[in-house]
């Protein structure tokens, strides 16, 4: 069994670990970190946890996470790099869902996120939790930086493009849409309920700090340069992400041998679904479960290829990818614990 601690369980990403891992065959939660919710009972706060989940939250200083065989950090920008060096030292394996780890680059880390980074010499071992482009590294990590959600979306979306070199890399287009949930769990007025519903808006479009960690990631798959112009949105549902990716085709291709490009690179995936050409993968078909799917389009007698791409944000985009890095980390079968079907409707 894999001792497991979680640092911050009490928000959307840390209560999707609790459940994920409470019916994971190889999972022993021993610790759930809170300084609020200091001794209060995990399934009085989730009461979908009940019979589930038999844990208290209790303060970081009472947590014994050195003894646990991986922490997950369900946390805010900077909790992680504090921690990670003494649980490293006493050998403990360290996944983190905020972005400590997701950049390489330093300077873009310090400019996006607003805080120094205080452990580079441990960024520098770091590697980038995203299995379907990066499996061998994971698997002798000592550190994960979880990829954000819109990055995954976008990653698998042109990740074939651009390493058959058929696109041009330096202006790509990614249109996105995120359910309220990206945003975590805090009172926010513009996260109420009568102030996103029924409402539709952008946020984040003269720059937002999923760009450079996305185009970092595509860069090692690209011969040429990225460019990436990126634009998220906010739709009033829970959960849920949807994601058009637009690409120039610089080859001559057709749409079959388009279609046979996504479903070869993806063939031995079992957590993307390619969709026959020209589908509309709907968010609901991967609520609640570790699946992305996609689809490619090609306007008539146009040159652009389009891939459409969904998922769920707390799960592929977040705990279920950090679960599936845990599984191939400890040589466990990928698809361990994450095989929950969709949730329709």
């Amino acid at each position: 069994m894999i001792k497991i601690g979680i640092v911050g369980g009490t928000g959307y990403t840390g209560v999707e670990l609790l459940r994920i891992l409470a019916t994971h065959p190889q999972a022993q939660l021993t610790a759930i970190t809170s300084r609020k919710e200091d001794g209060l009972p995990v399934a009085e706060m989730y009461p979908s946890l009940r019979g589930r989940v038999d844990l208290a939250f209790c303060s970081p200083d009472k947590a014994k996470l050195t003894e646990c065989d991986v922490v997950f950090f369900a946390t805010p920008h900077g909790v992680a790099m504090a921690q990670a060096p003494e649980l490293l030292a006493a050998g403990v394996k360290v996944i983190d869902l905020a972005a400590d780890f997701r950049l390489q680059d330093v300077a873009q880390f310090e400019k996006w996120y607003g805080i120094p980074h205080s452990c580079t010499e441990i960024l520098k071992e770091a590697v980038y939790g995203l299995p379907e482009l990066n499996r061998e590294a994971i698997k002798s990590a000592r550190v994960i930086g979880n990829p954000g959600c819109y990055p995954t979306t976008m990653q698998l979306g042109f990740a074939p493009l651009l390493k058959a070199g058929i696109v041009d890399a330096a202006n790509l287009i990614a249109d996105c849409k995120s359910g309220v949930s990206g945003a975590g769990r805090k009172a926010e007025i513009g996260f109420l309920f009568s102030e996103s519903s029924d409402s539709f808006k952008a946020y984040g479009v003269s720059g937002h700090r999923h760009t450079p960690e996305t185009v970092e990631q595509l860069q090692h798959i690209s011969a040429d340069k990225v460019g990436l112009m990126f634009t998220p949105h906010l739709v009033p549902m829970i959960r849920g992400m949807h994601s058009t990716l637009y690409a120039r085709l610089t080859a001559e291709i057709s749409n079959e041998a388009l279609q046979s490009l996504f479903e070869d690179a993806y063939k031995d995936e079992p957590f993307v679904d390619v969709m026959p050409f020209g589908s509309h993968p709907e968010t609901r078909s991967t609520r609640g479960s570790n699946m992305l799917r996609l689809a490619l389009h090609r306007p008539a007698g146009s040159n652009t290829v389009v891939v459409l791409v969904v998922q769920d944000n707390l799960v592929k985009g977040s705990s279920g990818q950090a679960v599936q890095c845990m599984n191939i980390m400890f040589g466990l079968d990928e698809t361990t614990g994450l095989m929950h079907v969709p949730v329709m409707p």
